[in-house]
């Protein structure tokens, strides 16, 4: 007797579908599971037998062989346990084989039976949808992957609602999507004595997802302003919002199966390895980049990190996405983010005070900034000095705009580019542009054009650097409410990509 079930197999956010071929032959008693298992699918055999036992079910002394196909692709995960019991029962006759076609499945199973929580039930109700076919998960799952209006998901809590459900005895009921989570932001941009410039620009960063560099004396707001980026950005979209979840399922971060509108704000510590930043392991999990796609990746201590790390960041901020290569696999996440990066000036951090600076300044500061690579220099399009605030600025009541005026602005300012860039594939924001849809849109008048070549020559800048202008020029354009590039706004963004007489 053989029997089928169906479940999935994940690289990267996509979900391959897996056959689960059950047969039940006469010959020496023994359980085998063949296809590539890991260590996690191979001990499922002693978690099916054992819950199988608590409901009264014993094995009969027949060969078991489980086939997980197609066989030559890797299978990771203590998913697998729910489809290859499901495969077992149908073959035993216990529920019906037909009433299994039409679903995958995927659960943990408990000794006692129950059916535990496992991540990639977002992906999964996808890969379900494609197929026209239930989906089977654990109950703690299915607020989750109910979020698939495509999909039609049923959560069980035991193996033996399962077998009650299949049999007719006790059908269950369809799961619903979890609850929203709404947006919330305890801290202020007003809260920021001084720093006008820096507002300015975290303003024009987040609306058009440029990325930005803070430099700056220790405590002098650096991670303060980082902190509130958040507050200023708009909420994520249906779109965007599916997009981010399916990773973060991945990673086990959704709760309670609850959707969240916030933009992802990462935060990881200079000590992070590679794996941890770019994505890895044994499994190719997705790293902080992905974690951080459609919002913000705050890297404080920026030439603390590995110069390995460091670089590995150029291609996926370029491309909006990373493939994590391995021997037996190759794995795409998206990654497309903001990156906001704070840096002192030097080891010590007071190379703009003579009177605090180290023995080796302005050596110092050469040598610590120099930690960071030109190829990946250029790829900020806004670079800020942070000076320290004075004590006199700490007793004056807050001033400027709040979170809330400064977020209606961003959120304007994206309206505009979501219209422009509606005929566009692959391009949401300003710092998307490129090519002809950038000249396009982006081109300055002829005063403007004037003064960017003209910095361009004295100072140097790169093809990248040039275009880099533009796009965010045009973001300044869209919060300034003009449909032409000005000359007031070229100068403006080529004030924050120019630091010094020599672009960095």
């Amino acid at each position: 007797m053989i029997a089928r079930a169906y479940t999935v197999a994940f690289e990267g956010v996509e979900a391959r579908h897996v056959d689960v071929q059950c047969a039940v032959t006469p010959g020496v008693p023994a359980f085998s599971l063949v296809g590539l298992p890991d260590k996690a699918v191979s001990e499922a055999r002693d978690r099916v037998r054992t819950a199988l036992t608590s409901m009264a079910i014993a094995l009969p002394s027949k060969r078991i062989t489980v086939n997980l196909s197609p066989a030559d692709m890797p299978k990771e995960g203590s998913h697998f346990d729910l489809p290859i019991a499901l495969a077992l029962l149908a073959a035993l006759e216990i529920i019906p084989k037909d009433a299994i076609e039409g679903t995958t499945s995927l659960g943990e199973l408990s000794l006692d039976g129950t059916i535990m929580p496992v991540i990639g039930a977002l992906p999964a109700a996808m890969a379900a949808a494609e197929e026209d076919r239930t989906l089977l998960c654990p109950k703690a799952s299915g607020a989750e992957a109910a979020w698939v209006g495509a999909a039609h998901v049923i959560g069980a809590a035991t193996l033996a609602d399962v077998v009650r459900h299949f049999t007719g005895q006790a059908p269950l009921t369809p799961a619903e999507p979890g609850e929203v989570i709404a947006p919330t932001f305890g801290r202020d941009l007003r809260d920021v004595k001084g720093q006008e410039r820096a507002k300015r620009a975290l303003e024009i960063a987040a609306a058009g997802r440029h990325h930005l560099m803070l430099v700056g004396t220790p405590g002098s707001g650096k991670s303060m302003l980082a902190a509130r980026l958040p507050g200023i950005l708009p909420p994520l979209d249906p779109r965007e919002a599916l997009e981010t979840s399916m990773i973060h399922s991945l990673a086990g971060l959704l709760t309670e199966g609850g959707i969240s509108r916030t933009r992802p704000f990462r935060e990881p510590h200079h000590t992070a390895s590679m794996a941890a930043i770019v994505g890895g392991g044994r499994r190719a999990s997705p790293g902080e980049i992905s974690l951080a796609h459609n919002g913000v990746l705050f890297m404080d201590e920026f030439p603390e990190f590995s110069r390995t790390v460091l670089e590995t960041l150029r291609q996926p901020i370029e491309s909006g996405e990373v493939m994590i290569a391995r021997a037996n696999a190759h794995v795409t996440y998206p990654c497309r983010f903001m990156l906001i990066a704070a840096a002192n000036p030097c080891k010590c951090g007071y190379l703009s005070e003579p009177a605090r600076a180290c023995s080796r300044a302005p050596v110092c500061g050469d040598d610590y900034l120099g930690r960071i690579s030109g190829p990946l220099m250029d790829r900020f399009d806004l670079r800020v000095e942070v000076p320290p605030v004075s004590f006199a600025d700490l007793d004056l009541p807050t001033s400027g705009d709040s979170s809330a005026e400064v977020s209606a602005r961003v959120a304007g300012a994206q309206a505009l580019q979501a219209i422009r860039y509606a005929d566009a594939p692959g391009t949401r924001l300003n710092s998307d542009a490129e090519g002809g849809v950038l000249s396009a849109v982006a081109t300055p008048d002829a005063e403007g054009r004037d003064l960017l070549t003209r910095m361009s020559e004295r100072f140097g800048l790169s093809a990248r650097g040039y275009h880099r202008v533009l796009r965010v020029a045009r973001t300044i354009a869209d919060l300034d409410g003009s449909d032409a590039v000005r000359r007031p706004h070229v100068a403006e963004a080529a004030s924050y990509r120019i630091t010094s007489a020599k672009e960095t």
